[in-house]
């Protein structure tokens, strides 16, 4: 189960870079482009915080946080059950996190570029590897609350 994962975070993290790489190369930094006008757009940004901004700055706290975040998971997935949809969800969930790690690591920041407006509120700019971990942990919460992460295999 484990590997499966892992072989979906690897193709997360390759999309994630060459999406990012690719941003980074050819716009320049706060250039808006209009996908769905007052709803949905491209920017780069550089966030070296986390979510909100939070931790602005604190690259090597949130490079820790990520690195025993990964250990954490690696460790918990054996207790969940043997079904595609929770490789799928700790696929993403590494993919996401080593994405915005490498990114942290490489750079100091992570390079953002999805920015979307529902009403007045404008949400934070995000990215592929976002996407990811949210999708992975939306998955992992519906897997436990289905009873999937009480693995019958994972006391042995």
């Amino acid at each position: 189960m484990r590997t499966k994962s892992l072989i979906i975070a690897t193709f997360i993290l390759v999309i994630d870079q060459i999406v990012k790489v690719s941003i980074d190369s050819f716009w320049r930094i706060n250039e808006i482009i209009t996908v769905i006008p007052n709803f949905f757009y491209f920017t780069k940004v550089y966030n070296d915080g986390a979510a909100w901004s939070i931790l602005d700055g604190s690259i090597i706290i949130l490079i820790i946080v990520a690195v025993l975040a990964l250990i954490f998971l690696i460790n918990y997935q054996k207790h969940f059950q043997n079904k595609y949809r929770n490789i799928i969800a700790f696929g993403l969930i590494y993919g996401g996190l080593l994405g915005n790690l490498v990114d942290r690591i490489i750079y100091g920041y992570v390079i953002d570029y999805i920015k979307i407006l529902i009403g007045s509120y404008n949400f934070p700019v995000f990215n592929i590897a976002d996407v990811a971990i949210v999708s992975g942990f939306i998955l992992l919460i519906y897997a436990v609350i289905k009873g999937e992460d009480k693995n019958e295999n994972s006391s042995k």
